[in-house]
């Protein structure tokens, strides 16, 4: 039988260590695509329903416990949301401090997701420690630099594995200046280790993959948006995060139970290359000087360049923390008073993964009412699914069933989708007529 006449059916029961449970279903008869479906099948995990009834001094530490690795995204979210309804205003100091804390976050999962999920698939391992053997030196580069990331969130939030040093209103506690001097010279030393990781990144051949998109992030009026801004998108589109129901959707699909979210009904991508297509003109001055050395341009079509806009973002939160810790002083207070009451309240961030966004019902004694979560991997589902469509047929529909399997796995890994990537996380059944 020829390989345009060949059926393949490739179901994937199991996706090892998801937030939940998922599967793919692929079919491929005659040379077409007749049927593609991720399916992410999310346990009741009730995080939502029971923030109800609870104080809002609570709910930072609360909703941390959503994820063990953007634990601050959440926090942060929840937090700024809150003190925007209660009319507080934050210190320069506690707005400063928050960056950095968000700074951290972004260097230890960034630097994770490449160099011990993504980086494998581009050079034919199977794993990190397989990586580790052809490129030792920079897989321990990678891994300083995670730690670096890992300290500055404990820094702020006496540990980095869901942080408990957020209050509504600023922090508990302000770390000592010691501290502050010594994370601060280390943070220095690494901006040419980040330089290199950068360089290393923009070397790795990357398949050829042109796309239509489009790229929803937060973008701030001089910054680089992390932990402030208005919701923005490629066509245009810059809204308040109060507007988002406005252009925004989640609806059900019928072959998952994860929630499908839509803009203007259609599919778009949150992230970090979402982020740098919209936002590049926000850079540093020296890290557009090092992508123009690099013949990187942007926006970018090609999805998989997401590794290198990691690496982008990790020496860009390098600088920043370095930045702001410079002319660090100790507070009067690391908090400001709040004085809760009655309202809605909704925030966004920029977490690793992408846009996150909180809504909060509140009551007149500062307790939840209601609220509402939606998570970046939530948001990029249906474009994971738009791309492994299209990924697939630039890839070539004729290659063996191993190679179009791998060539699925490194498409849903790229996106970082609060799955664990345990090697070959997709197991295969291979129908053949």
């Amino acid at each position: 039988m020829s390989e345009q006449n060949r059926t393949v059916a490739i179901h994937v029961p199991v996706l090892a260590r998801v937030e939940g449970e998922g599967a793919l279903d692929l079919r491929i008869e005659d040379g077409n695509i007749t049927q593609l479906r991720l399916r992410i099948f999310e346990p009741p995990r009730f995080f939502e329903k029971f923030l109800e009834g609870r104080h809002y001094s609570e709910i930072p530490d609360l909703v941390a416990r959503i994820c063990g690795i953007c634990p601050v995204a959440y926090q942060v979210t929840a937090a700024q949301a809150l003190e925007k309804l209660f009319g507080v205003e934050l210190s320069p100091w506690a707005q400063a401090m928050r960056r950095v804390f968000y700074c951290g976050e972004w260097i230890q999962s960034h630097s994770l997701h490449i160099h011990l999920l993504a980086a494998p698939d581009f050079f034919g391992c199977g794993n990190a420690i397989e990586l580790a053997k052809i490129a030792p030196d920079e897989v321990r580069r990678g891994l300083r630099i995670q730690a670096l990331g890992n300290e500055l969130m404990d820094l702020f939030g006496a540990r980095s594995v869901h942080p408990v040093g957020v209050r509504i209103g600023g922090f508990h506690a302000a770390p000592a200046l010691s501290r502050i001097r010594d994370l601060r010279d280390k943070l220095r030393a690494a901006l040419p280790e980040a330089e290199a990781l950068v360089r290393w990144a923009a070397r790795i051949p990357m398949p050829p993959d042109d796309q239509a998109f489009v790229s929803v992030a937060m973008r701030h009026p001089t910054a680089y948006a992390i932990e402030t801004g208005a919701i923005a998108a490629s066509d245009g589109l810059l809204i308040e995060a109060d507007a988002y129901d406005a252009h925004f959707a989640e609806q059900h699909e019928p072959h998952s139970t994860a929630l499908f979210s839509t803009y203007h009904q259609q599919p778009y991508l949150v992230g970090p290359l979402a982020r740098l297509n919209l936002n590049h003109d926000r850079l540093p001055v020296s890290i557009q000087t090092l992508l123009a050395e690099t013949g990187f341009t942007l926006p970018s079509r090609n999805l998989f360049h997401s590794l290198l806009a990691r690496a982008v973002e990790i020496l860009l939160a390098l600088q920043e923390a370095a930045r702001l810790l410079d002319d660090y002083t100790l507070p009067d207070s690391p908090w400001a008073p709040v004085t809760p009451r009655a309202g809605v309240a909704t925030g966004c961030t920029e977490a690793p993964r992408g846009l996150l966004w909180h809504r909060y019902e509140m009551d007149a004694d500062g307790r939840v009412v209601n609220a509402r979560i939606v998570p970046p991997t939530s948001q990029n589902q249906g474009r994971i699914e738009q791309d492994l469509r299209l990924s697939l047929l630039n890839f070539g529909l004729d290659h063996p069933d191993d190679a179009l399997r791998l060539h699925c796995e490194k498409v849903i890994r790229n996106y970082d989708p609060c799955i664990s990537c345990a090697t070959h996380f997709l197991r295969l059944n291979v129908e053949r007529t």
